[in-house]
């Protein structure tokens, strides 16, 4: 466990497998993970007002506005307090990063680059436990039981985002989007960029990265 405070924020298409990253990263270094995703499924799990209006953006291949993912956001920012947290789907651009930027100091950006026709193909393979937000990936990443979540027992589901069509939507949605928030980390020294097709391929380098950065 470190004890340095320290904040990061994690870019990565949908599918990118920012989630199972982000997942290592909670688990060596005992960050606390902020998922925008997971904010937003809860809600529709829920079926609160945000839930309702998130759900059908998000079935559309459409990213939920900024108004709502904002104020979502800054509001668990404040609810994690002075602990270290990796931030996942947060900023989607500069108005957002320069919020951010106001109210906390980001120490390090990492981004995935993985090829967009390996996840389309990967996502196919991809069944989430709605209430809690777990991931399983067939064949990388199995349940225990076909179809079941390893904790609840309870049965797995598809996304409507996970659909090819409406990720191939998304992956360009997410191109032109987040470039312009890279290129401005990038000036601000903070980015870190690893590139692969698989994640336990990338995981190590973050790992060094991340180990190195701490204990500057």
């Amino acid at each position: 466990m470190y004890t340095k405070i320290f904040r990061t924020v994690i870019i990565g298409a949908p599918g990118s497998g920012k989630g199972t990253i982000s997942e290592l990263i909670v688990k060596t270094y005992g960050c606390l993970h902020i998922s925008t995703g997971d904010i937003l499924r809860q809600n529709i799990v829920k079926n609160t007002d945000l839930g309702k209006k998130a759900k059908q953006y998000i079935a559309d291949g459409q990213l939920v506005p900024d108004e709502i993912v904002t104020k979502t956001v800054l509001a668990r920012i404040t609810e994690v307090g002075n602990k270290s947290y990796i931030l996942d789907g947060f900023p989607r651009n500069i108005a957002q990063a320069e919020a951010l930027a106001a109210r906390e100091q980001i120490d390090a950006v990492i981004t995935l680059n993985i090829p967009h026709d390996v996840i389309i193909d990967r996502v196919k393979n991809r069944w989430i436990h709605a209430p809690s937000g777990r991931v399983y990936n067939i064949g990388f990443h199995d349940p225990k039981v076909p179809g079941k979540d390893d904790v609840t027992g309870e049965s797995l589901t598809q996304r409507e985002d996970d659909k090819p069509d409406v990720v191939a939507k998304r992956l360009q949605l997410y191109d032109e989007l987040m470039k312009p928030v890279i290129a401005w980390y990038e000036k601000k020294g903070l980015v870190a960029t690893f590139k692969g097709n698989k994640t336990k391929e990338i995981w190590p380098r973050v790992e060094l990265f991340l180990r190195d950065r701490m204990n500057m």
